[in-house]
């Protein structure tokens, strides 16, 4: 049994060929490659393929059109990467805004007792209430469009990584280091800097990553419901809010290419930030 063991174990080692660390290396060079493809693929899409042309209208899926057209004969794939790419551009603003929130946030929770509890209790308030929900009234308030949904994104996303940061700067607050740093006379913004901010930088990496995934799929789904981006945009929220209207007539492919695709970057997005995770975390960063 031992000996079964040892060959299975040294037969995997083999067909990888590579360490822990290696292999997520590659996972995360694989996943950035495929994201990065989806997003100059959208970039540098023709218009033509966007154009709307009633002779290749509601074609079902063929070698010539890998996801069929809609009903308006426009390519169904070229839409798709076009939606994707504009989605990621959203989840990317969102997401940077977010996390410079969280770090604020974050930092102003240190300052004192007194602002540590109204950080807390802010931050529970926002963890209470539904993102989408908050999301749907804020973009509706500041009149939707792409500038509505960036800036509902970045005001419901920051809470669960501030949480996350708030707690990493409650134990580095009263090491030896800072302390001596506060008896040197060094300002608070200086200590801030110098380091609350380096201890910080993997933790704020991560949650940057971490949060694509929430900020594209509440982008999608606000869209979905009218409350998003605008219809003439190829968004993904868009696309499967439009193609509801045909799935009763045999149109599946309108929802489901661009549905799965939206899934897959969704999973990239997390796979990526899991797998940085894995190797800036000691525990896992194994030879």
């Amino acid at each position: 049994m031992k000996y079964r063991t040892s060959l299975k174990t040294t037969s995997s080692s083999l067909l990888f060929g590579l360490n822990l660390r290696q292999r997520t290396l590659a996972a995360i060079l694989i996943s950035l490659s495929l994201l990065i493809g989806i997003v100059i693929i959208g970039l540098f899409i023709g218009s033509e393929k966007l154009n709307v042309n009633f002779e290749m209208r509601n074609q079902s899926p063929s070698f010539w059109n890998l996801f069929g057209t809609d009903w308006m004969g426009r390519d169904m794939l070229a839409r798709t990467l076009s939606g994707l790419t504009l989605s990621m551009g959203v989840g990317i603003l969102g997401a940077l805004i977010s996390t410079v929130i969280a770090v604020i946030i974050s930092f102003l929770a240190s300052w004192n007792k007194a602002a540590d509890i109204i950080v807390s209790w802010l931050t529970d308030l926002f963890l209470s209430i539904p993102h989408l929900v908050t999301l749907i009234l804020i973009s509706f308030v500041m009149g939707g469009g792409f500038k509505g949904v960036i800036i509902g994104i970045a005001l419901t996303h920051w809470p669960s990584l501030a949480r996350v940061l708030r707690s990493e700067l409650l134990q580095v607050r009263h090491e030896e280091y800072v302390e001596v740093s506060r008896q040197l006379g060094k300002s608070r913004m200086w200590i801030a800097y110098h380091h609350f901010l380096p201890h910080l930088v993997p933790q704020i990496l991560v949650g940057f990553i971490l949060l694509f995934p929430h900020a594209i799929l509440h982008e999608a789904a606000i869209t979905f419901l009218g409350f998003g981006l605008s219809a003439e945009k190829p968004a993904i929220g868009i696309i499967l809010s439009e193609s509801m209207k045909y799935l009763s007539t045999g149109m599946w492919w309108l929802a489901f290419f661009p549905g799965l695709l939206l899934l897959i970057m969704v999973g990239l997005f997390d796979f990526l930030g899991q797998n940085i995770r894995r190797l800036i975390d000691p525990f896992h960063a194994k030879r």
